[in-house]
């Protein structure tokens, strides 16, 4: 197993990473190589967790395992049925009631990568912040590497337009070819005020576009958040911080991209989306929109049988039809 140490927001690695340059897209399933683990804290709890992605085998999907819980009930599978608390945050719960909170980047990195089965152990219930963006865990992908397996890549297809909102926030899912996200924001906050990004998801633009971007928040909530046990653990060194005025972003770093905030809501999207169980075929559009909302457009997606479909990447097989989980019968198991 593979090891790679995090100190604060810097990546310090014990070995060299070599990316994987196999399609995005690719026709067959992939898991990691190797395992390999890291170590961190959470960003709401403040506690220092430790967590190891294994390779898993075919049509298993992203898995969580909590090693602190003993049992069967341990297993936690990444599905958007088992979403409980959207608070500032994704967490997933199954049906013992074991949680796992802020899977969002981890699920970002994992989609972009391509990654379809994964194993992940985790002696605590939240995943690590790392530095605030998906960057630290596609970097621990890209040390493990990849490799195909034999079963046939499904894909979930979007057939009909499917849109929610609360009051002026909407997500939105529509037909399309390939996977692309279109974002839209807009704070009274000068630091941010109205930005809108739109990408392709593949895995270099993921990695270059958009897995780099972090968290942010404002220095006027701080004290709120974490009197509501949230954002112990969070500082500069991993999310970015308006000032109090809402004209100043406090990290002596300043920003990633100058567009950094409304590329982070699309991180965090992709991470939510990825709850779907395969990667999706259609264009995403969010206005404003969040963890909660993100997932009830996954709930009202799967409600409408004719709104999707299982279709297979592999052309003219229908392996990828037959082995599909009833996304309703695998919630919980």
């Amino acid at each position: 197993m593979k090891s790679v140490k995090f100190a604060n927001s810097d990546v310090v690695s014990t070995i060299k990473a070599t990316p994987d340059s196999s399609d995005h897209m690719a026709i067959r399933q992939r898991t990691l190589k190797t395992a390999i683990a890291c170590t961190g804290i959470g960003l709401h709890s403040g506690a220092k967790v430790t967590m190891v992605l294994h390779p898993a085998d075919p049509d298993t999907g992203i898995r969580f395992k909590r090693t602190d819980i003993a049992g069967r009930g341990a297993i936690v599978p990444a599905l958007w049925s088992n979403v409980g608390d959207t608070r500032m945050n994704t967490c997933l719960v199954n049906g013992d009631g074991v949680a796992v909170g802020t899977v969002e980047h981890l699920l970002s990195a994992l989609a972009g990568s391509g990654v379809d089965n994964c194993l992940i152990e985790i002696n605590g219930a939240e995943v690590p912040v790392m530095d605030g963006s998906a960057a630290p865990f596609l970097f621990l992908v890209e040390c493990a590497g990849t490799v195909e397996l034999s079963a046939p890549r499904r894909a979930i297809r979007v057939l009909k337009r499917v849109s929610v909102k609360d009051g002026d926030k909407s997500a939105t899912l529509i037909p399309g070819a390939g996977f692309s996200l279109t974002f839209e924001i807009d704070f009274a906050s000068q630091a941010i005020a109205r930005q809108e990004f739109s990408v392709a998801l593949t895995r270099g633009a993921f990695k270059s576009e958009i897995s780099r971007a972090r968290t942010f928040g404002f220095e006027q909530d701080v004290t709120m958040l974490r009197a509501a046990g949230l954002a112990r653990g969070g500082s500069l060194d991993n999310a970015v911080v308006i000032d109090s005025t809402g004209r100043k972003v406090l990290n002596d770093d300043g920003l990633r991209y100058g567009d950094e905030f409304v590329r982070h809501k699309i991180l965090d999207a992709v991470g939510d989306l990825y709850l779907a169980g395969a990667p999706l075929i259609g264009r995403f559009h969010g206005i404003r929109s969040g963890h909660a909302l993100n997932n009830l457009l996954l709930r009202t997606l799967f409600a409408d049988q004719t709104a999707w479909e299982y279709t297979s990447v592999l052309p003219g097989s229908a392996a990828a039809q037959q082995a599909a989980p009833d996304l309703r019968a695998v919630a919980n198991g």
